[in-house]
C-alpha cells in the first residue's frame, strides 16, 4: 500500500531501465513512477565508464534525493544510500510481499475476492503496510468492524500458523570484581539472581567475566531490560566493581 509519492530521503528499491552518458532511468519497484539516477550519485569519485558501475536491469536500494511533485519528478542515489540501508530496504520488502501473499490467501479462503478493493481501501486509512495490518491481526488490534469474521478468522489462522514476531536481542559483557573483603561469592550470586530477576540471562564465562542478555519485541525494551539490571547491579557497588559494555560497540 504505497504512497503515490516516495518522500525525500527515504531508501527505495529500483530498476535501471536506460543507461545514458550521464546518468540512467529507473523504475521505482514499490512506486508507479520512474526516477533519474544522475551519474555523480552512482559512486564517489570520476566515472569514466558508467557501464562499468550500472547495467540495465540491475535491481538495487537508492536514496531519494530530489522530488519534484508538480512534475512527479524524482532523483535517486546509489551512494547516499549505506549497505546497512540498502539490505534493510531488501528485507522490509520482501516481509511486505510475503505479508501481502498471506493477506491474498486469506481473502480467497474467506471467499471474498469480490470485496477485495473495499476492504484492502478500508485497511489503507489505517496501517501503511501488510506487514504492519497482520502484526495488529494477530494482537487482535485491528480497527473494530474492520473484518468480517470469516476473513479475520482466516487471516488469524494464517497469521499464527507462518507470521511469528520479531524478536529483538542485545547482548552486553559484564566484568564483576570484588571490592575488597565484602565481595563474596554469595554477593555475587545474589546479584546475578537480581539480574536474572530483570529479565536478562546471565552466561558465565570465566571469572569476573558474564554475557548477559536480553530479548524483547522492540529494541526499547531489551534496553530497558539491561537498565534494570544494570541498577540492580549498582546496590553492591560497596562490594562489588561491574563493568556493562555493549558487544559489537
Amino acid at each position: 500500500m504505497p504512497k503515490a509519492l516516495p518522500d525525500k530521503g527515504e531508501i527505495v528499491l529500483i530498476r535501471i531501465t536506460k543507461i545514458m552518458p550521464h546518468g540512467a532511468y529507473c523504475e521505482l519497484t514499490e512506486y508507479k513512477l520512474d526516477a533519474y539516477l544522475p551519474i555523480s550519485e552512482i559512486a564517489s569519485g570520476w566515472i569514466k565508464n558508467i557501464h562499468e558501475f550500472i547495467k540495465e536491469g540491475q535491481s538495487d536500494a537508492a536514496k531519494v534525493v530530489f522530488i519534484d511533485p508538480v512534475k512527479r519528478a524524482v532523483d535517486v542515489s546509489l551512494k547516499k544510500a549505506t549497505a546497512k540501508e540498502k539490505k534493510d530496504k531488501i528485507n522490509e520488502y520482501t516481509l511486505e510481499k510475503r505479508a501481502e501473499k498471506f493477506f491474498n490467501n486469506a481473502l480467497k479462503s474467506a471467499h471474498e475476492e469480490e470485496q477485495a478493493p473495499q476492504i484492502r481501501a478500508a485497511i489503507a486509512q489505517t496501517v501503511q503496510t501488510y506487514t504492519e495490518f497482520l502484526e495488529q491481526v494477530r494482537e487482535d488490534k485491528e480497527g473494530k468492524g474492520l473484518l468480517g469474521k470469516k476473513l479475520k478468522d482466516a487471516l488469524k489462522d494464517i497469521v499464527l500458523k507462518n507470521y511469528k514476531p520479531k524478536v529483538y536481542e542485545v547482548s552486553y559483557s559484564l566484568s564483576l570484581r570484588s571490592v575488597g573483603s565484602k565481595g563474596t561469592i554469595s554477593v555475587v550470586k545474589k546479584a546475578l539472581s537480581d539480574i536474572e530477576k530483570a529479565g536478562v540471562s546471565v552466561l558465565y564465562e570465566g571469572a569476573p567475566h558474564y554475557k548477559l542478555t536480553a530479548k524483547g519485541d522492540s529494541y526499547p525494551a531489551v534496553e530497558g531490560m539491561i537498565k534494570q539490571a544494570e541498577t540492580a547491579l549498582s546496590k553492591y557497588q560497596a562490594s562489588l566493581s561491574a563493568e556493562l559494555k555493549k558487544e559489537g560497540a
